[in-house]
This record gives C-alpha cells, structure tokens and sequence, in this order.
C-alpha cells in the first residue's frame, strides 16, 4: 500500500530492527466503535503493508465508543501502546496497554485509564524526563472545560498508574496566534508529543485550528524540562494538518500528520525536518 491509499488520522510511526510500523485512529466513524487499532509495516516508508489487527477494543470491553490515537514506545524492554478510550463512567481517558512485538497483540496493562477519573482527556503521549522519570503529557478536553488545556502526570515505573496530582501547561487560548473568541466558544487543544532537539531544548507538538483550519503547532521549555514555561512558536503546518509526531529515518528527521482533517479523506503525511538546536522547522523543498 501507499500513503494515499491508507485512511488513519493520528499517524504513530516507532522504528524498530529495521522496520517502520505505522499506528492511527481507524477513520471510520471518527474513530467511533471501530474495535481497536491497526498496524502498518514498511522498510522505506513508501511501501506499506495492508493493516494488521494489532488491538482487539472489543475483546476487552474498551470499545463503548472512541478508540483514538494510539502510540508505541519501546520502554523498558517491552512495546506500550497509549490510546484514548470511553471508560465506564462515559468519560474518555488514556488507557497504557503493552505487547511483546510491534505487531501485537496489545492487552490492557494500566488499572485503568492513567487520566484523572473525572476529566474528559485524550491524547496522551509518553515522556521520560533526562532522569529517567516517566510522564503522561495529555489534553484536558475543551468538551468539559471549554478552553481546553495540556496537562502532564508522573506516573510509576511499570507504567500502570499515575502518582500525584496533574499539572498545568497551558491552555488553547495560550498562544499568541490565537484570536480571542465569543464567550462559550471553545477553544481546542490535542496531539501532544515530546521532542528533544539536538541542543538539548525541551520541545511540544501539539495541535489546535488557527482561522479555522486544523494546525500542527509547536512550543519550547523555558528550563529544558516538562515542569517549565511553555513559549509558543510560529506554527508548522497550518493548511488543515495536524496531530503529528516526529521520527527518524535514515538519518532524517520526519515529521509526520493527518491531512486534510476530513472523515474518510485523512491520510498520513511525511515531511522532512530541519533541528537547528534551539528549534525545529520544516525542511522547504
């Protein structure tokens, strides 16, 4: 298969033993009630194979409704998938599940969703701070609280629960490039994910709608660490693409992201980048 021929929005690629695999929401409905998550493998990230059943949702009573945005980290010798699920009490939360290979099967491995109990969240992402710390970077849902947040949560070194209470990064109304709206209006935030750039600065991806077209957007840790202030850079993509995550490939650094962010129109998509050490940008052709 091609990149064109694949519909996921959400795109994950983890590169491992020489092989890419390709994670993402099934677009299907939105994402609704598509019974869990597919993997995609290629060895040039031009041919792809057809989509292989990497996570049964329904087998395991996780498929109320959404089934969003997985990732995989190889961590600690084994593979995490982190995706976004309805829990029991109809709320949505990230849920950690772990497998012994890229391709799966993935099981439940969290006691539960590692999101507060009572917030809408989705979108987590795995970040391991320079001592080995690990953290859930994740959205606090502009559904509940209307300008919607990033937020960060230690959690244990299994992986399976958060400690502590969670902390504040900021809010999608934050950015400079925001225009402030009518109040009720809601302002989104989604897609995190970490990155360390050459120089050793902190970055975040993250994604939100600028003049109402879906935008990859970017900040910088003031101290090189998740509890540091976030300043907002110029966007890197803001022509209807979003929710991505940056890999590398042969010595390149990708990024990839959904485009257009359209139900059943979705597609990954691959640009190369440039780490200048302080920041990012995209590499112009």
């Amino acid at each position: 298969m091609k990149l064109n021929q694949i519909n996921i929005r959400d795109p994950f690629v983890l590169y491992d033993s020489s092989t890419y695999y390709m994670y993402g929401t099934r677009a299907k409905s939105f994402g609704c009630g598509t019974d869990g998550f597919d993997v995609y493998s290629s060895t040039d990230l031009v041919n792809w194979s057809k989509p292989s059943p990497c996570f049964d949702s329904e087998k395991y009573g996780l498929n109320r409704q959404v089934n969003w945005a997985p990732e995989v980290h190889r961590y600690n010798g084994g593979y995490y998938m982190l995706a976004t699920f309805t829990r029991e009490n109809g709320l949505r939360g990230t849920y950690v599940l772990k497998a012994d290979s890229p391709l799966g099967p993935f099981a439940p491995h969290s006691f539960g969703a590692v999101t507060p109990q009572e917030w809408e969240c989705l979108d987590g992402t795995l970040y391991v701070d320079k001592k080995g710390t690990p953290y859930l970077v994740f959205c606090h849902e502009h559904t509940q609280i209307t300008d919607g947040t990033v937020c960060y949560v230690q959690l244990n070194n299994e992986l399976t629960e958060s400690i502590g209470e969670p902390k504040y990064i900021f809010s999608g109304s934050s950015p400079y490039f925001i225009k402030p709206k009518p109040q009720g209006e809601h302002y989104i935030t989604d897609g995190p994910f970490m990155y360390r750039t050459a120089g050793g600065e902190l970055l975040m991806l993250w994604s939100t709608f600028i003049n109402h077209k879906y935008a990859q957007c970017i900040a910088k840790s003031s101290n090189g660490e998740i509890d540091g202030e976030f300043q907002h850079l110029p966007p890197l993509i803001d022509n209807d693409g979003g929710h991505g995550m940056i890999f590398e490939a042969e010595g390149k650094l990708m990024l990839t992201y959904h485009s257009p962010n359209k139900t059943l129109l979705e597609r990954p998509k691959f640009v190369e980048l440039t780490d200048n050490g302080d920041s990012i940008a995209v590499l112009k052709p």
